[in-house]
């Protein structure tokens, strides 16, 4: 009997010891050498921006903003500032509405041209926000300037009125076609290629206009946004550098792979840290 229950026991143990060596993540620095999250803490805490590229449906890339978030605003304070692609720029209303507590979530939820994931995914980051007073800054351009580029190019972004005007990046939008990003997508999508990647160009510099409008030196800036919109610090940080080169950027992209204990060259060449996902987490949709 004593025999047994030792058997069991060491089973057990066993078990144990299995479950926690189960990671789900791992961070990786740009060298490719795997690091704490303490680590990736103290380098981004006095960054101007940090550039958080997530994987919109990967549920350890939502929770790590918000770990990362939570642990800034004890950090920094009212030298906080976040923002969101997910939001778009004449929604802020929306956004300082709900912020300041005199319009309630559902409301803002049916006027704001929320993402489907918003409850689970933005809805945390913005409670936070509210909870601590930290600004929250809807950066991205309204989606519907951005299919009329699609559909006419940087061109037809004249004929808008100047209220319009006032919710994307200032004209002419700075764009080099030239930019791997952006290049990638025209010879993807072939004939239709140059105007998607427009599109695509015109979302990087309003995201850009509105974080710097929105910061000033001292403070920290942390910006949530699809990891293709800020890799091999293209997109969102080209326009940022070419407005002021002397900014401290920080990114952060979002990979998913079967194996957590390292990554290639390529893949750390992407950002500055590199959170490593299993590939087997759950998505949020």
């Amino acid at each position: 009997m004593m025999k047994k229950q030792l058997l069991i026991g060491v089973f057990a143990l066993l078990l144990m010891s299995m479950n926690a060596d189960k990671k789900a993540y791992q961070f990786f620095s740009k060298e490719g050498k795997a690091i704490s999250y303490e680590s990736l803490f103290n380098e981004v805490k006095d960054a101007d921006i940090i550039m958080f590229g997530e994987l919109h449906n990967n549920a350890i890339s939502h929770w790590m903003e918000f770990q990362l978030t939570k642990d800034l605003a004890k950090e920094k304070g009212d030298k906080l500032v976040l923002g969101a692609e997910m939001y778009e720029a004449d929604g802020q209303l929306l956004v300082d509405e709900y912020l300041s507590g005199l319009v309630k979530y559902k409301y803002f939820k049916n006027q704001a041209r929320l993402w489907p994931n918003d409850p689970t995914d933005y809805s945390p980051l913005l409670k936070l926000a509210k909870k601590n007073n930290i600004p929250f800054i809807a950066t991205n351009v309204p989606r519907r300037y951005a299919a009329a580029v699609n559909g006419g190019g940087f061109e037809i972004l004249e004929n808008f009125s100047d209220e319009a005007k006032r919710y994307m990046a200032p004209l002419p939008i700075n764009y080099d076609d030239s930019l791997e990003c952006y290049s990638s997508m025209q010879k993807m999508m072939g004939d239709h290629g140059a105007n998607i990647a427009k599109a695509q160009g015109l979302k990087d510099a309003t995201m850009a206009y509105f974080i710097l409008k929105n910061w000033e030196k001292g403070k920290t800036f942390i910006h949530y946004n699809g990891s293709y919109h800020s890799d091999n610090y293209q997109g969102i940080v080209w326009h940022l550098l070419q407005s002021n080169p002397k900014l401290k950027i920080i990114t952060i992209t979002t990979t998913e792979q079967e194996i957590l204990d390292k990554i290639d060259e390529e893949t750390a060449k992407t950002a500055d840290f590199i959170l490593v996902v299993d590939q087997n987490v759950t998505k949020t949709y």
